[in-house]
């Protein structure tokens, strides 16, 4: 065990006589202590964390390229160490070692609002640190303890929210080399801590993974220079600083512009600003250290003068994992909209999956990731971040008894169980499972997933409803007050409900793999129960679900509450209901992620792309239009007027909403798992929504799966490599023969004539497509004109309505009678056959 090897070293938590009274936030702490060498030494290996961040040195160089090391955890349980090798850096005599410990997560404030809370899980920054010196008779030992000294230098300041103050005149030239004279310095002091909690680092270490230059610097009309950088991001500026020993920079992050200037609504009460006070001795890089922000503008203050495009950058900063999906196609909206969420992505991986990088929050959010899970899993190589953050699930659910709201918990009082929050204890692993096909990733979570559903089960009504206790709902359904975001139009416990069905029976399959057939047998009669009480609650005969809205619809379907003669009826309302909306987005995290892929399995997937591609507010392309780089929070986080949306919890960058990239993936793309692991494929993309080519790639635990289709005039082109040791069924789209081939690995392609079959107008036809006819046009015009009322002015009615089915827009006008829709069916389907022309202008 990690404990007993610092133990037995003599290894011992320190900290500085200087912290131990003090608000967080205060200057960080410098630690320093010289050793010796030996010429015969063999290896050198430094074993290291903090009650903090830390950032470490030996003979005046960093050590490693981690950032905000060891990362955050749940501290009370686990407390990361990581493993540096020193043996090619090391001199024979004398070495310095010095690291700096700053706020961090274990003494800054985390929370938001009313809830932020500070010294959660240390009352003071403190070190361990232990370095291994093998020599060929004998292992010596440098461990944190009573050799240690510790002072402060030129981070006064630091904050994980609120940024740091760097003062360039007070830092100790030569404190982390050998030869420092240290006596000013303090001697530490022993900081207790249960040594039980080290544990070994397996997620990716939170680095600097890229730089970006400015794209565009100005001065605002308050004299401070602006800095945009093309893309909102997390990480930090870096600035090239030349002036008067004194002078002050400052540099404060925002999301956005309001009026040409930064508006810092998004982030709350975080002040997310950092200061550096030169030192006056030339030009020196400034560089914040134990902070991170969410921003794509710079407001810096204080310049001696003018900002040069050389001299700063954007430091992009997350978890450091390996990218694993790309998607392409011919629609520059929807690859822009793709690019928004792999960024969103990035920009909450920093140590755990956040819900926002920007404002007084950042919190592991349960629902966050559960919404995004399929997403993520295709995008970047998730398991190591996943997996420990899990594994910080499960020990705060046994400690606690339940499943917290965000995990590592740091809110007070007790969370109650609630759908698609809490059941990620359930859902993420199955989904980690069907990802990467490996059983142990189950094992590892199977008491925390059984606990969770287990404890379900009591809060069921004798129907096997679940309809107690507080729920989120379809949490930032569009139509929610703006200070109400969980009042959605779908029954929060239909949703609860519907998504405890999908948990059981994930629950049971998952039994099923690990050969737990009692648990398999128990958890398929509580699916079943669960499934009957939402039938006899909520679905007609017919196959009509309560509340009579999208989410509703989409979680039935996909979770499989409905029988097989239900789904065409129940397929077909909710097309209605999307064209309705003229195909403007009425979900939230709950309906978002499962709609489109509803609409599919019923048939609709021309609905689907129609949703998809919609620029209307609100919509996701809507944002992308706005020049959005991120996916955002709330559906009008901009509102039509420019201004941040003042519901006071407004992100742009948050990635749940982004959960319709799966459907482009797997739709578009056409990559899907049939087995765990990508072991066994149906590679079946469905073109649309005016696409002319797509590009899918997606590196599986074998190897790299990817699919290539394109069509010209009436020629089909489908091109598909498959990796070794899997096996596949193509299903080639829109093939007069509907062929289907199964393949193995290597690249195989096709080319084929397209059958192409009259595309027949009818009253359901959306109004662009019946005004590219001039015959139909004419003909629908004047047929409203004369049965409308006079003053509505039926040009520019259908002008405002491209996008909506005539038959829809006919349900929201005065005046139309039986007899007008016979009269505009006959108009339409006689003219089926006119020549076409340009869309409405």
């Amino acid at each position: 065990m990690l404990s007993a090897q610092f133990e037995a070293a003599g290894a011992v938590f320190v900290g500085s006589p200087e912290r131990r009274v003090g608000e967080p936030g205060d200057p960080a702490v410098y630690f320093r202590t010289e050793f010796e060498a030996r010429p015969d030494l063999l290896s050198a290996t430094l074993h290291i964390t903090a009650l903090g961040t830390v950032e470490t040195y030996l003979n005046g160089s960093p050590v490693g390229d981690e950032v905000l090391a060891p990362g955050w955890t749940s501290y009370r349980h686990r407390l990361l160490v990581r493993s540096h090798d020193l043996t090619t850096r090391m001199r024979t005599g004398t070495n310095a070692f010095g690291a700096i410990v700053g706020d961090g997560w274990a003494v800054g404030r985390l929370g938001f609002e009313e809830i932020t809370r500070t010294r959660i899980y240390a009352d003071r920054p403190a070190l361990l640190s232990l370095i291994e010196l093998r020599y060929p008779d004998r292992t010596e030992y440098v461990a944190s303890g009573e050799r240690f000294r510790c002072g402060q230098g030129s981070v006064r300041a630091n904050s994980l929210y609120d940024g740091v103050t760097i003062d360039a005149t007070l830092e100790p030239l030569g404190w982390n080399e050998p030869g420092f004279d240290d006596r000013a310095w303090h001697e530490t002091e022993p900081v207790d801590w249960d040594m039980a909690t080290l544990a070994e680092a397996t997620a990716e270490p939170i680095r600097r993974v890229e730089e970006l230059p400015p794209l565009k610097i100005w001065r605002s009309p308050t004299g401070t220079t602006v800095v945009d950088f093309g893309q909102n991001l997390p990480g930090w500026v870096r600035l090239r600083l030349d002036g008067p020993r004194g002078t002050t920079v400052s540099v404060r992050h925002a999301e956005v512009l309001v009026d040409g200037v930064p508006d810092y609504t998004t982030l709350r009460t975080a002040e997310a600003t950092d200061r550096y006070v030169l030192a006056g001795d030339g030009p020196d890089d400034f560089e914040p250290r134990f902070t991170y922000h969410g921003f794509r503008y710079a407001e810096v203050d204080g310049l001696p003068g003018d900002l040069q495009p050389e001299d700063v950058r954007a430091v992009v900063v997350h978890s450091d994992m390996t990218r694993t999906g790309w998607f392409e196609t011919s629609n520059d909206l929807m690859n822009r909209l793709h690019e928004n969420v792999i960024w969103s992505m990035r920009g909450n991986f920093v140590g755990i999956p956040t819900d926002c990088p920007q404002r007084d929050e950042r919190l592991g959010w349960t629902g966050d990731i559960n919404a995004f899970a399929p997403t993520a899993t295709y995008l970047y190589d998730v398991r190591g971040v996943l997996m420990s953050w899990l594994g910080d699930l499960a020990l705060e659910q046994k400690d606690f008894g339940f499943v917290p709201y965000v995990v590592p918990d740091v809110q007070p009082g007790h969370d109650t169980p609630t759908a698609l929050w809490s059941d990620v204890a359930v859902r993420l692993p199955w989904q980690l499972y069907w990802e990467y096909g490996d059983e142990e990733i189950l094992r590892r979570c199977y008491e925390s997933m059984a606990s969770f559903a287990r404890s379900v089960v009591p809060l069921l009504d004798p129907t096997g409803v679940w309809n107690s206790g507080f729920q989120f709902g379809d949490w930032l359904d569009p139509s929610a007050p703006m200070h109400q975001p969980g009042q959605a139009k779908a029954d929060r416990h239909l949703v609860a409900t519907a998504f405890f069905h999908q948990t059981a029976r994930e629950m049971a399959r998952a039994a099923d793999v690990l050969d737990r057939a009692d648990d398999a047998a128990y958890f398929t009669e509580v699916a079943d129960r669960v499934r009957a009480g939402f039938r006899a609650e909520y679905v007609s005969s017919s196959g009509r679900i309560t509340g009579e809205c999208a989410t509703a619809y989409a979680l039935a379907i996909r979770f499989g509450l409905l029988d097989e003669d239900q789904l065409p009826r129940a397929g077909a309302r909710l097309a209605d209901i999307v064209r309705r909306d003229a195909y403007r987005i009425s979900t939230g995290f709950a309906g978002t992620p499962h709609l489109a892929h509803a609409l599919t399995a019923t048939g609709h997937t021309d609905d689907a792309y129609r949703l998809l591609l919609q620029t209307q507010a609100p919509s996701f392309l809507d944002p992308v239009v706005r020049g959005a780089t991120t996916i955002w929070e709330r559906w009008d986080a901009i509102l039509p007027d420019g201004m941040v949306n003042p519901s006071g919890m407004t992100s742009l960058n948050h990635y749940a909403l982004g959960s319709v990239a799966n459907w482009m993936h797997t739709v578009i793309g056409g990559v899907q798992a049939t087995s765990p692991g990508y072991r066994t494929m149906r590679i079946a993309p469905r073109p649309g929504g005016g696409l002319t080519h797509a590009r899918a790639a997606h590196d599986t635990v074998h190897g790299r799966v990817s699919v290539e289709w394109e069509h010209e005039d009436d020629a089909m082109t489908v091109r598909v490599t498959i990796p070794y040791g899997t096996t596949a069924v193509v299903a080639l789209p829109e093939h007069p023969d509907q062929a289907e081939h199964a393949v193995g690995a290597g690249r195989h392609a096709w080319t084929y004539t397209l059958t192409t079959t009259p595309d027949l107008l009818t009253l359901d036809s959306p109004v662009e497509r019946l005004a590219a006819h001039d015959a139909v046009l004419a003909s629908v015009s004047g047929i409203l004109r004369d049965h409308l009322p006079p003053h509505l002015d039926v040009e520019q009615l259908l002008r405002r309505s491209t996008a909506l089915p005539l038959s829809v827009l006919l349900n929201e006008l005065p005046g139309v009678t039986d007899h007008l829709r016979r009269e505009l069916t006959a108009a339409i389907e006689c003219n089926n056959t006119s020549s076409e022309r340009p869309l409405l202008p």
